[in-house]
């Protein structure tokens, strides 16, 4: 039998880490994500779990890390200054293949900023904040129930890629209360592969990944952030470097079916199209019904894995429409991405960085002034 409650988005994504099969979540504690958290210390122990509440968020990712590497499915959370000490080792974790999560739930910045206050300024940290060049997945949820399926969703692409995942949930979504259901039925998992015998720790397979030996069940690997060869140790070899920075954007980009994730509203007959994410997504669906009132035809695409960004289906959706809004809580950095595909006279944004929530309205008046 399903069961529904009402909860908060982070309560949500707690449990959909659990459900996911985490087992293990090491955190500092930062407005507004400390739920996530204060839900996880109470039920992990209830499934076998660990919770550490460590002393800072640096420390935070490196218990993640050497969790994993002993087979734990693990996850942190956070929030933008905390999400900016962590880059140092999301970059290491990357390098080194470690698959885990970072749940960060944005606030108002730059540095402590606005701690309260909504914000999605975070979509370029998420992509860029770490040292060096990587592949990156990052999604983003824009409700409670999606709070908790979505995070199932980036624990099993954690897992299936060896990858960092960034969970990029925001204020709103994070403590905003609303239904979720949660299914009779058990959610696809996916474990890591474990290496064949003989197969080396970094050779990766014919989608790029290489398996992931749990230590403690008999392996033994050397792990390192420095630049590494098939056996796991360190190499100054030019051409072992570019092999290796190639594999690590191409196992997500060869692989974008699987991470490709989106919603679209009444984009079908639509002359505009608004595209949007997260809490604004929600403003902007309301948007559209409230321009579709007035007998203008407008539509939406919702973007909810955002990294890898989708290029190529912002072309393929964008081509025929008149004007592409862009409608996000920052001051454009999804905007400049939807610019370079479309360039700039296709694209308007419509921008919010006052703390306020956008608003339907503000989206309908910008659709409604190029419709005129």
């Amino acid at each position: 039998m399903s069961q529904t409650m009402l909860v908060q988005g982070n309560h949500a994504c707690a449990l959909g880490a659990l459900a996911a099969g985490v087992r293990f979540f090491a955190g500092y504690p930062i407005t507004p994500s400390t739920e996530i958290a204060e839900i996880l210390a109470k039920e992990l122990p209830k499934v076998g779990g660990k919770f550490i509440q460590m002393e800072d968020e640096i420390a935070s990712m490196g218990a993640i890390c050497g969790a994993s590497l002993g087979g734990f499915k693990a996850i942190t959370a956070t929030s933008g200054p905390g999400f900016s000490l962590m880059q140092e080792l999301i970059g290491y974790a990357s390098l080194a293949e470690i698959p885990l999560v970072i749940v960060n739930v944005q606030r108002g910045g730059p540095s402590t900023g606005q701690p309260t206050s909504p914000s999605q300024s975070d979509v370029m940290q998420a992509r860029w904040g770490s040292h060096g060049d990587r592949g990156v997945i990052a999604l983003v949820p824009s409700s409670v129930q999606e709070s908790y399926q979505l995070m199932i969703d980036a624990v099993n692409l954690a897992e299936r890629f060896r990858t960092p995942v960034i969970f990029l949930m925001d204020e709103v979504v994070g403590h905003m209360r609303e239904k979720l259901v949660i299914p009779k039925t058990t959610p696809t998992i996916i474990n890591r592969r474990k290496p064949e015998p003989g197969e080396l720790p970094y050779a990766p397979g014919p989608d790029g990944v290489p398996a992931l030996p749990p230590f403690g069940e008999g392996y033994h690997f050397h792990v390192t952030g420095l630049i590494h060869d098939e056996t796991g140790f360190p190499t100054g070899s030019p051409e072992v470097t570019e092999k290796t920075i190639k594999r690590l954007h191409q196992k997500l980009e060869n692989n974008m079916d699987e991470i490709l994730r989106y919603d679209e509203l009444h984009s079908a007959d639509a002359e505009y199209l608004i595209i949007s994410y997260g809490c604004s997504a929600r403003s902007a669906e309301e948007a559209v019904r409230m321009a579709r009132e007035k007998g203008i035809k407008a539509g939406l695409l919702r973007l909810i894995s955002i990294w890898p960004f989708p290029s190529d289906l912002i072309e393929e959706k964008c081509a025929r429409f008149k004007k592409v809004f862009v409608a996000e809580m920052n001051y454009g950095q999804v905007t400049g991405e939807v610019t370079k595909v479309l360039g700039r006279s296709k694209v308007q944004p419509v921008l919010r960085v006052d703390t306020q929530m956008i608003t339907p309205r503000q989206i309908l008046e910008a659709i409604t002034r190029e419709g005129n």
